[in-house]
């Protein structure tokens, strides 16, 4: 054994080392083409996605709120007829600025931030798209009934993470580190080419190898959009 060789350490040349290099270079090259892709496709549909929270975000409220009235009814008794009255109205977002300006940068911040973290971008995986879906409705929220520094803060909070908030989420799928480093190694191949794989079955991914022309994507997702947006509305109106 040469004596400046640490114990347990990897040798130099190690053929797992520069597979693991080239996999880090191949999901690197890969995560480039298709997230540029699926932020021209949300360039597209901006005022779609915005909408379609917005009213995800009301028909949940409203069944939120039809399942507890329905729970006081109960505990009133079936034939108790809620009183009518006067209603407190929740003030718009506007009525919280003070001017014009301010309006319009709470709204810039308000469709930014919303684009950033909208809960579609997670389709695939449960566990994120739960997450995304609450901050969402605490985006929405802050925007309705809170003020600009508010917002300002929210929206900094959400893009101070190269991943989002949702970094917790994507860090606990790491692997850990090896008491071996040739265990470790392995691990990390794996995990690279996992995530290789779960980039490969994006529907985006998909689009970009097979069809000819990618950006024909975008009329397939604006039906799409459409008829959420038709079917969302239909569900709160009142």
């Amino acid at each position: 054994m040469k004596q400046n060789q640490l114990v347990g350490t990897e040798p130099p040349g190690n053929p797992l080392s520069a597979e693991i290099e080239q996999l880090k270079r191949k999901l690197e090259l890969l995560t480039g083409k298709v997230d540029a892709f699926e932020a021209i496709l949300r360039s597209h549909l901006s005022g779609e996605i915005v909408e379609v929270q917005e009213l995800s975000v009301l028909y949940k409220a409203q069944k939120k709120a039809k399942k507890q009235k329905r729970l006081e009814q109960k505990r009133k008794g079936k034939n108790y007829v809620e009183p009518v009255g006067l209603k407190t109205q929740k003030r718009p977002s506007e009525t919280l600025c003070d001017n014009e300006e301010d309006l319009k940068e709470k709204k810039r911040l308000y469709r930014e931030a919303m684009l950033h973290v909208h809960p579609d971008k997670y389709a695939m995986d449960g566990d994120k798209t739960d997450l995304a879906t609450e901050l969402t409705t605490r985006l929405v929220a802050i925007y309705q009934h809170e003020d600009l520094d508010a917002l300002k803060a929210f929206h900094a909070h959400l893009f101070s993470h190269a991943e989002l908030p949702l970094k917790d989420v994507l860090e606990s799928g790491k692997v850990t580190l090896s008491a071996s480093p040739h265990a470790y190694l392995v691990q990390e191949k794996e995990h690279l080419e996992k995530a290789i794989q779960t980039l490969k079955n994006k529907h985006t991914y998909h689009v970009l190898m097979t069809y000819k022309d990618p950006m024909t994507f975008v009329d397939e997702l604006k039906e799409y959009y459409q008829d959420r947006i038709q079917k969302l509305r239909r569900r709160t109106r009142t």
